[in-house]
């Protein structure tokens, strides 16, 4: 079983910023030395079918997809964090004893787990979660998991519009960064964000 600090499920905005965020911390903070991230992601993302003409710093009429495999290849300059295409089936555990299991094979642990899946459903068995109607979706029949400010529950954290968050991949994406701050600021018992400057000269 190969052992992570924090496992993200979803490669959307939210999950791939969450692991881009922490990751970035990597030579910043004394507590993220030798930190591993694992991103499970599936087949599709709504942002594959997404034409962008809003989002800040990005161009205007940018597609989805492309815009998807950067934050992937961004994601990957990072050693720390490992990307692996699969499906989760089941989840299971508390804070620092989490397990997760995939379509694959794969067994997977870690101390936190963040789940990002997108709000059409949640088939993921095991953690007893509470599954209830998205708050700020535009259309019927659309799912979030019930949190409180993106917690739900020790360890256990919701980023994205599983989240609650509108369909909007500021929104979505902001949610994802939002969490990863949260888990850096665990660990560091104070409240931590991560912030780069450029160097005078």
């Amino acid at each position: 079983m190969e052992r992570y600090d924090v496992i993200i499920i979803g490669g959307g905005p939210a999950g791939l910023t969450t692991a881009l965020t922490l990751a970035s911390a990597e030579g910043k903070f004394p507590f993220v030395k030798e930190r591993k991230y694992l991103v499970v992601y599936g087949d599709y993302s709504d942002l594959d079918k997404a034409l962008l003409n809003n989002v800040p710093g990005i161009k205007r009429g940018t597609y989805g997809k492309d815009l998807l495999k950067m934050i992937r290849d961004q994601v990957s300059e990072y050693s720390s964090v490992t990307q692996i295409k699969d499906t989760v089936l089941k989840a299971e555990g508390d804070r620092g004893n989490f397990r997760v299991y995939t379509e694959k094979g794969g067994i997977y642990s870690s101390e936190f787990l963040v789940i990002a899946t997108g709000f059409h459903k949640f088939e993921i068995k095991g953690l007893g979660v509470k599954v209830v109607p998205h708050i700020r979706s535009p259309r019927p029949n659309k799912i979030m998991i019930e949190n409180k400010d993106n917690l739900v529950r020790k360890g256990l954290y919701v980023a994205g519009l599983v989240a609650g968050e509108p369909t909007m991949f500021a929104s979505a994406s902001g949610s994802g960064a939002k969490v990863a701050c949260d888990i850096l600021s665990e660990w560091a018992g104070k409240t931590v964000v991560v912030h780069d400057v450029p160097e005078e000269g």
